[in-house]
């Protein structure tokens, strides 16, 4: 891979990642476009991994909230005398996280190759907007992060298992969820970076773990490291700026930008101005 795919395969990455429009649906569309064999096993690798870079990020812009979390399960596992908000929370995430964690492994395969078709990332842009919408449209937001549970976080997980679909959006799955269960704007959000981390951060291992030689023969471990270390600059602003935003604003913007880009790919799939893979 030519280290000007690496780097602009980077922006977007760190620009879609946290973003509700699918981080790996907007990559899909790019390798394509950029020539790239899409299911080519050496090219999902490297989908997957240029992802730490969003998760280094995250940890780094959240790293008081991430500590104060921590420190409140550890304390809470040693004292449940000390077993306040932050333990509750903590043991929240860890909860939403199993879900994909489950269905990730059990269908990897398909996840790998069927899935990676621009028919499902088009359909799934697309049709996932309208869920997006309905979700926006009834948020009541009567409930912030104190009022997390660790059955809203269960649920968001079990929701998060569709982003296994590009172009479905793992931040846009985990906020629909959390607006339908009366949380704010902001606190899904925040909830979505937590639940992005070990995620994330488990599916790399695994993809650098199983696919290190296809990379090597491949996209090459150069561009690779390039490409996450350029997410990682590009995501730590986008997650300042994406909070900053959603304090005051809905989600349609991001809606009717899905539905655009997904009725392209349709029309441009349908006219066999591009192939699926």
């Amino acid at each position: 891979m030519p280290l000007w795919h690496a780097i602009l395969l980077g922006i977007l990455e760190g620009f879609t990642e946290f973003l509700p429009i699918s981080s790996t649906g907007h990559l899909t569309i790019a390798e394509k476009v950029l020539g790239y064999q899409i299911d080519d096993p050496g090219v999902t690798a490297f989908t997957a991994i240029i992802q730490v870079g969003a998760v280094l990020a995250t940890l780094i812009y959240l790293r008081k909230d991430i500590v104060r979390v921590l420190g409140a399960w550890f304390r809470g596992l040693a004292n449940k005398d000390r077993r306040g908000d932050d333990y509750r929370f903590g043991w929240a995430v860890i909860l939403g996280c199993i879900p994909i964690a489950v269905i990730g492994l059990a269908f990897k395969d398909q996840i790998e190759t069927t899935l990676r078709s621009l028919w499902w990332v088009g359909g799934m842009l697309l049709g996932f907007s309208f869920v997006m919408w309905f979700a926006d449209s009834r948020a009541t937001q009567t409930r912030h992060e104190k009022d997390i549970t660790w059955r809203d976080t269960l649920i968001i997980g079990v929701v998060q298992c569709l982003s296994l679909i590009p172009g479905v959006s793992r931040s846009g799955a985990t906020m629909s969820a959390g607006l339908l269960r009366g949380l704010d704007r902001l606190t899904v959000t925040r909830l979505s970076f937590f639940l992005s981390i070990p995620a994330l951060t488990a599916a790399t291992i695994l993809q650098v773990a199983s696919k290190y030689d296809e990379i090597s023969g491949g996209v090459g471990w150069t561009a690779t490291i390039v490409a996450t270390v350029v997410s990682f600059v590009v995501a730590y602003f986008t997650v300042d700026w994406l909070l900053k935003f959603i304090a005051g604003h809905t989600y349609s913007i991001f809606i009717l930008y899905r539905i655009i880009l997904g009725a392209v790919v349709l029309l441009l799939l349908s006219l066999n101005v591009i192939s699926a893979t």
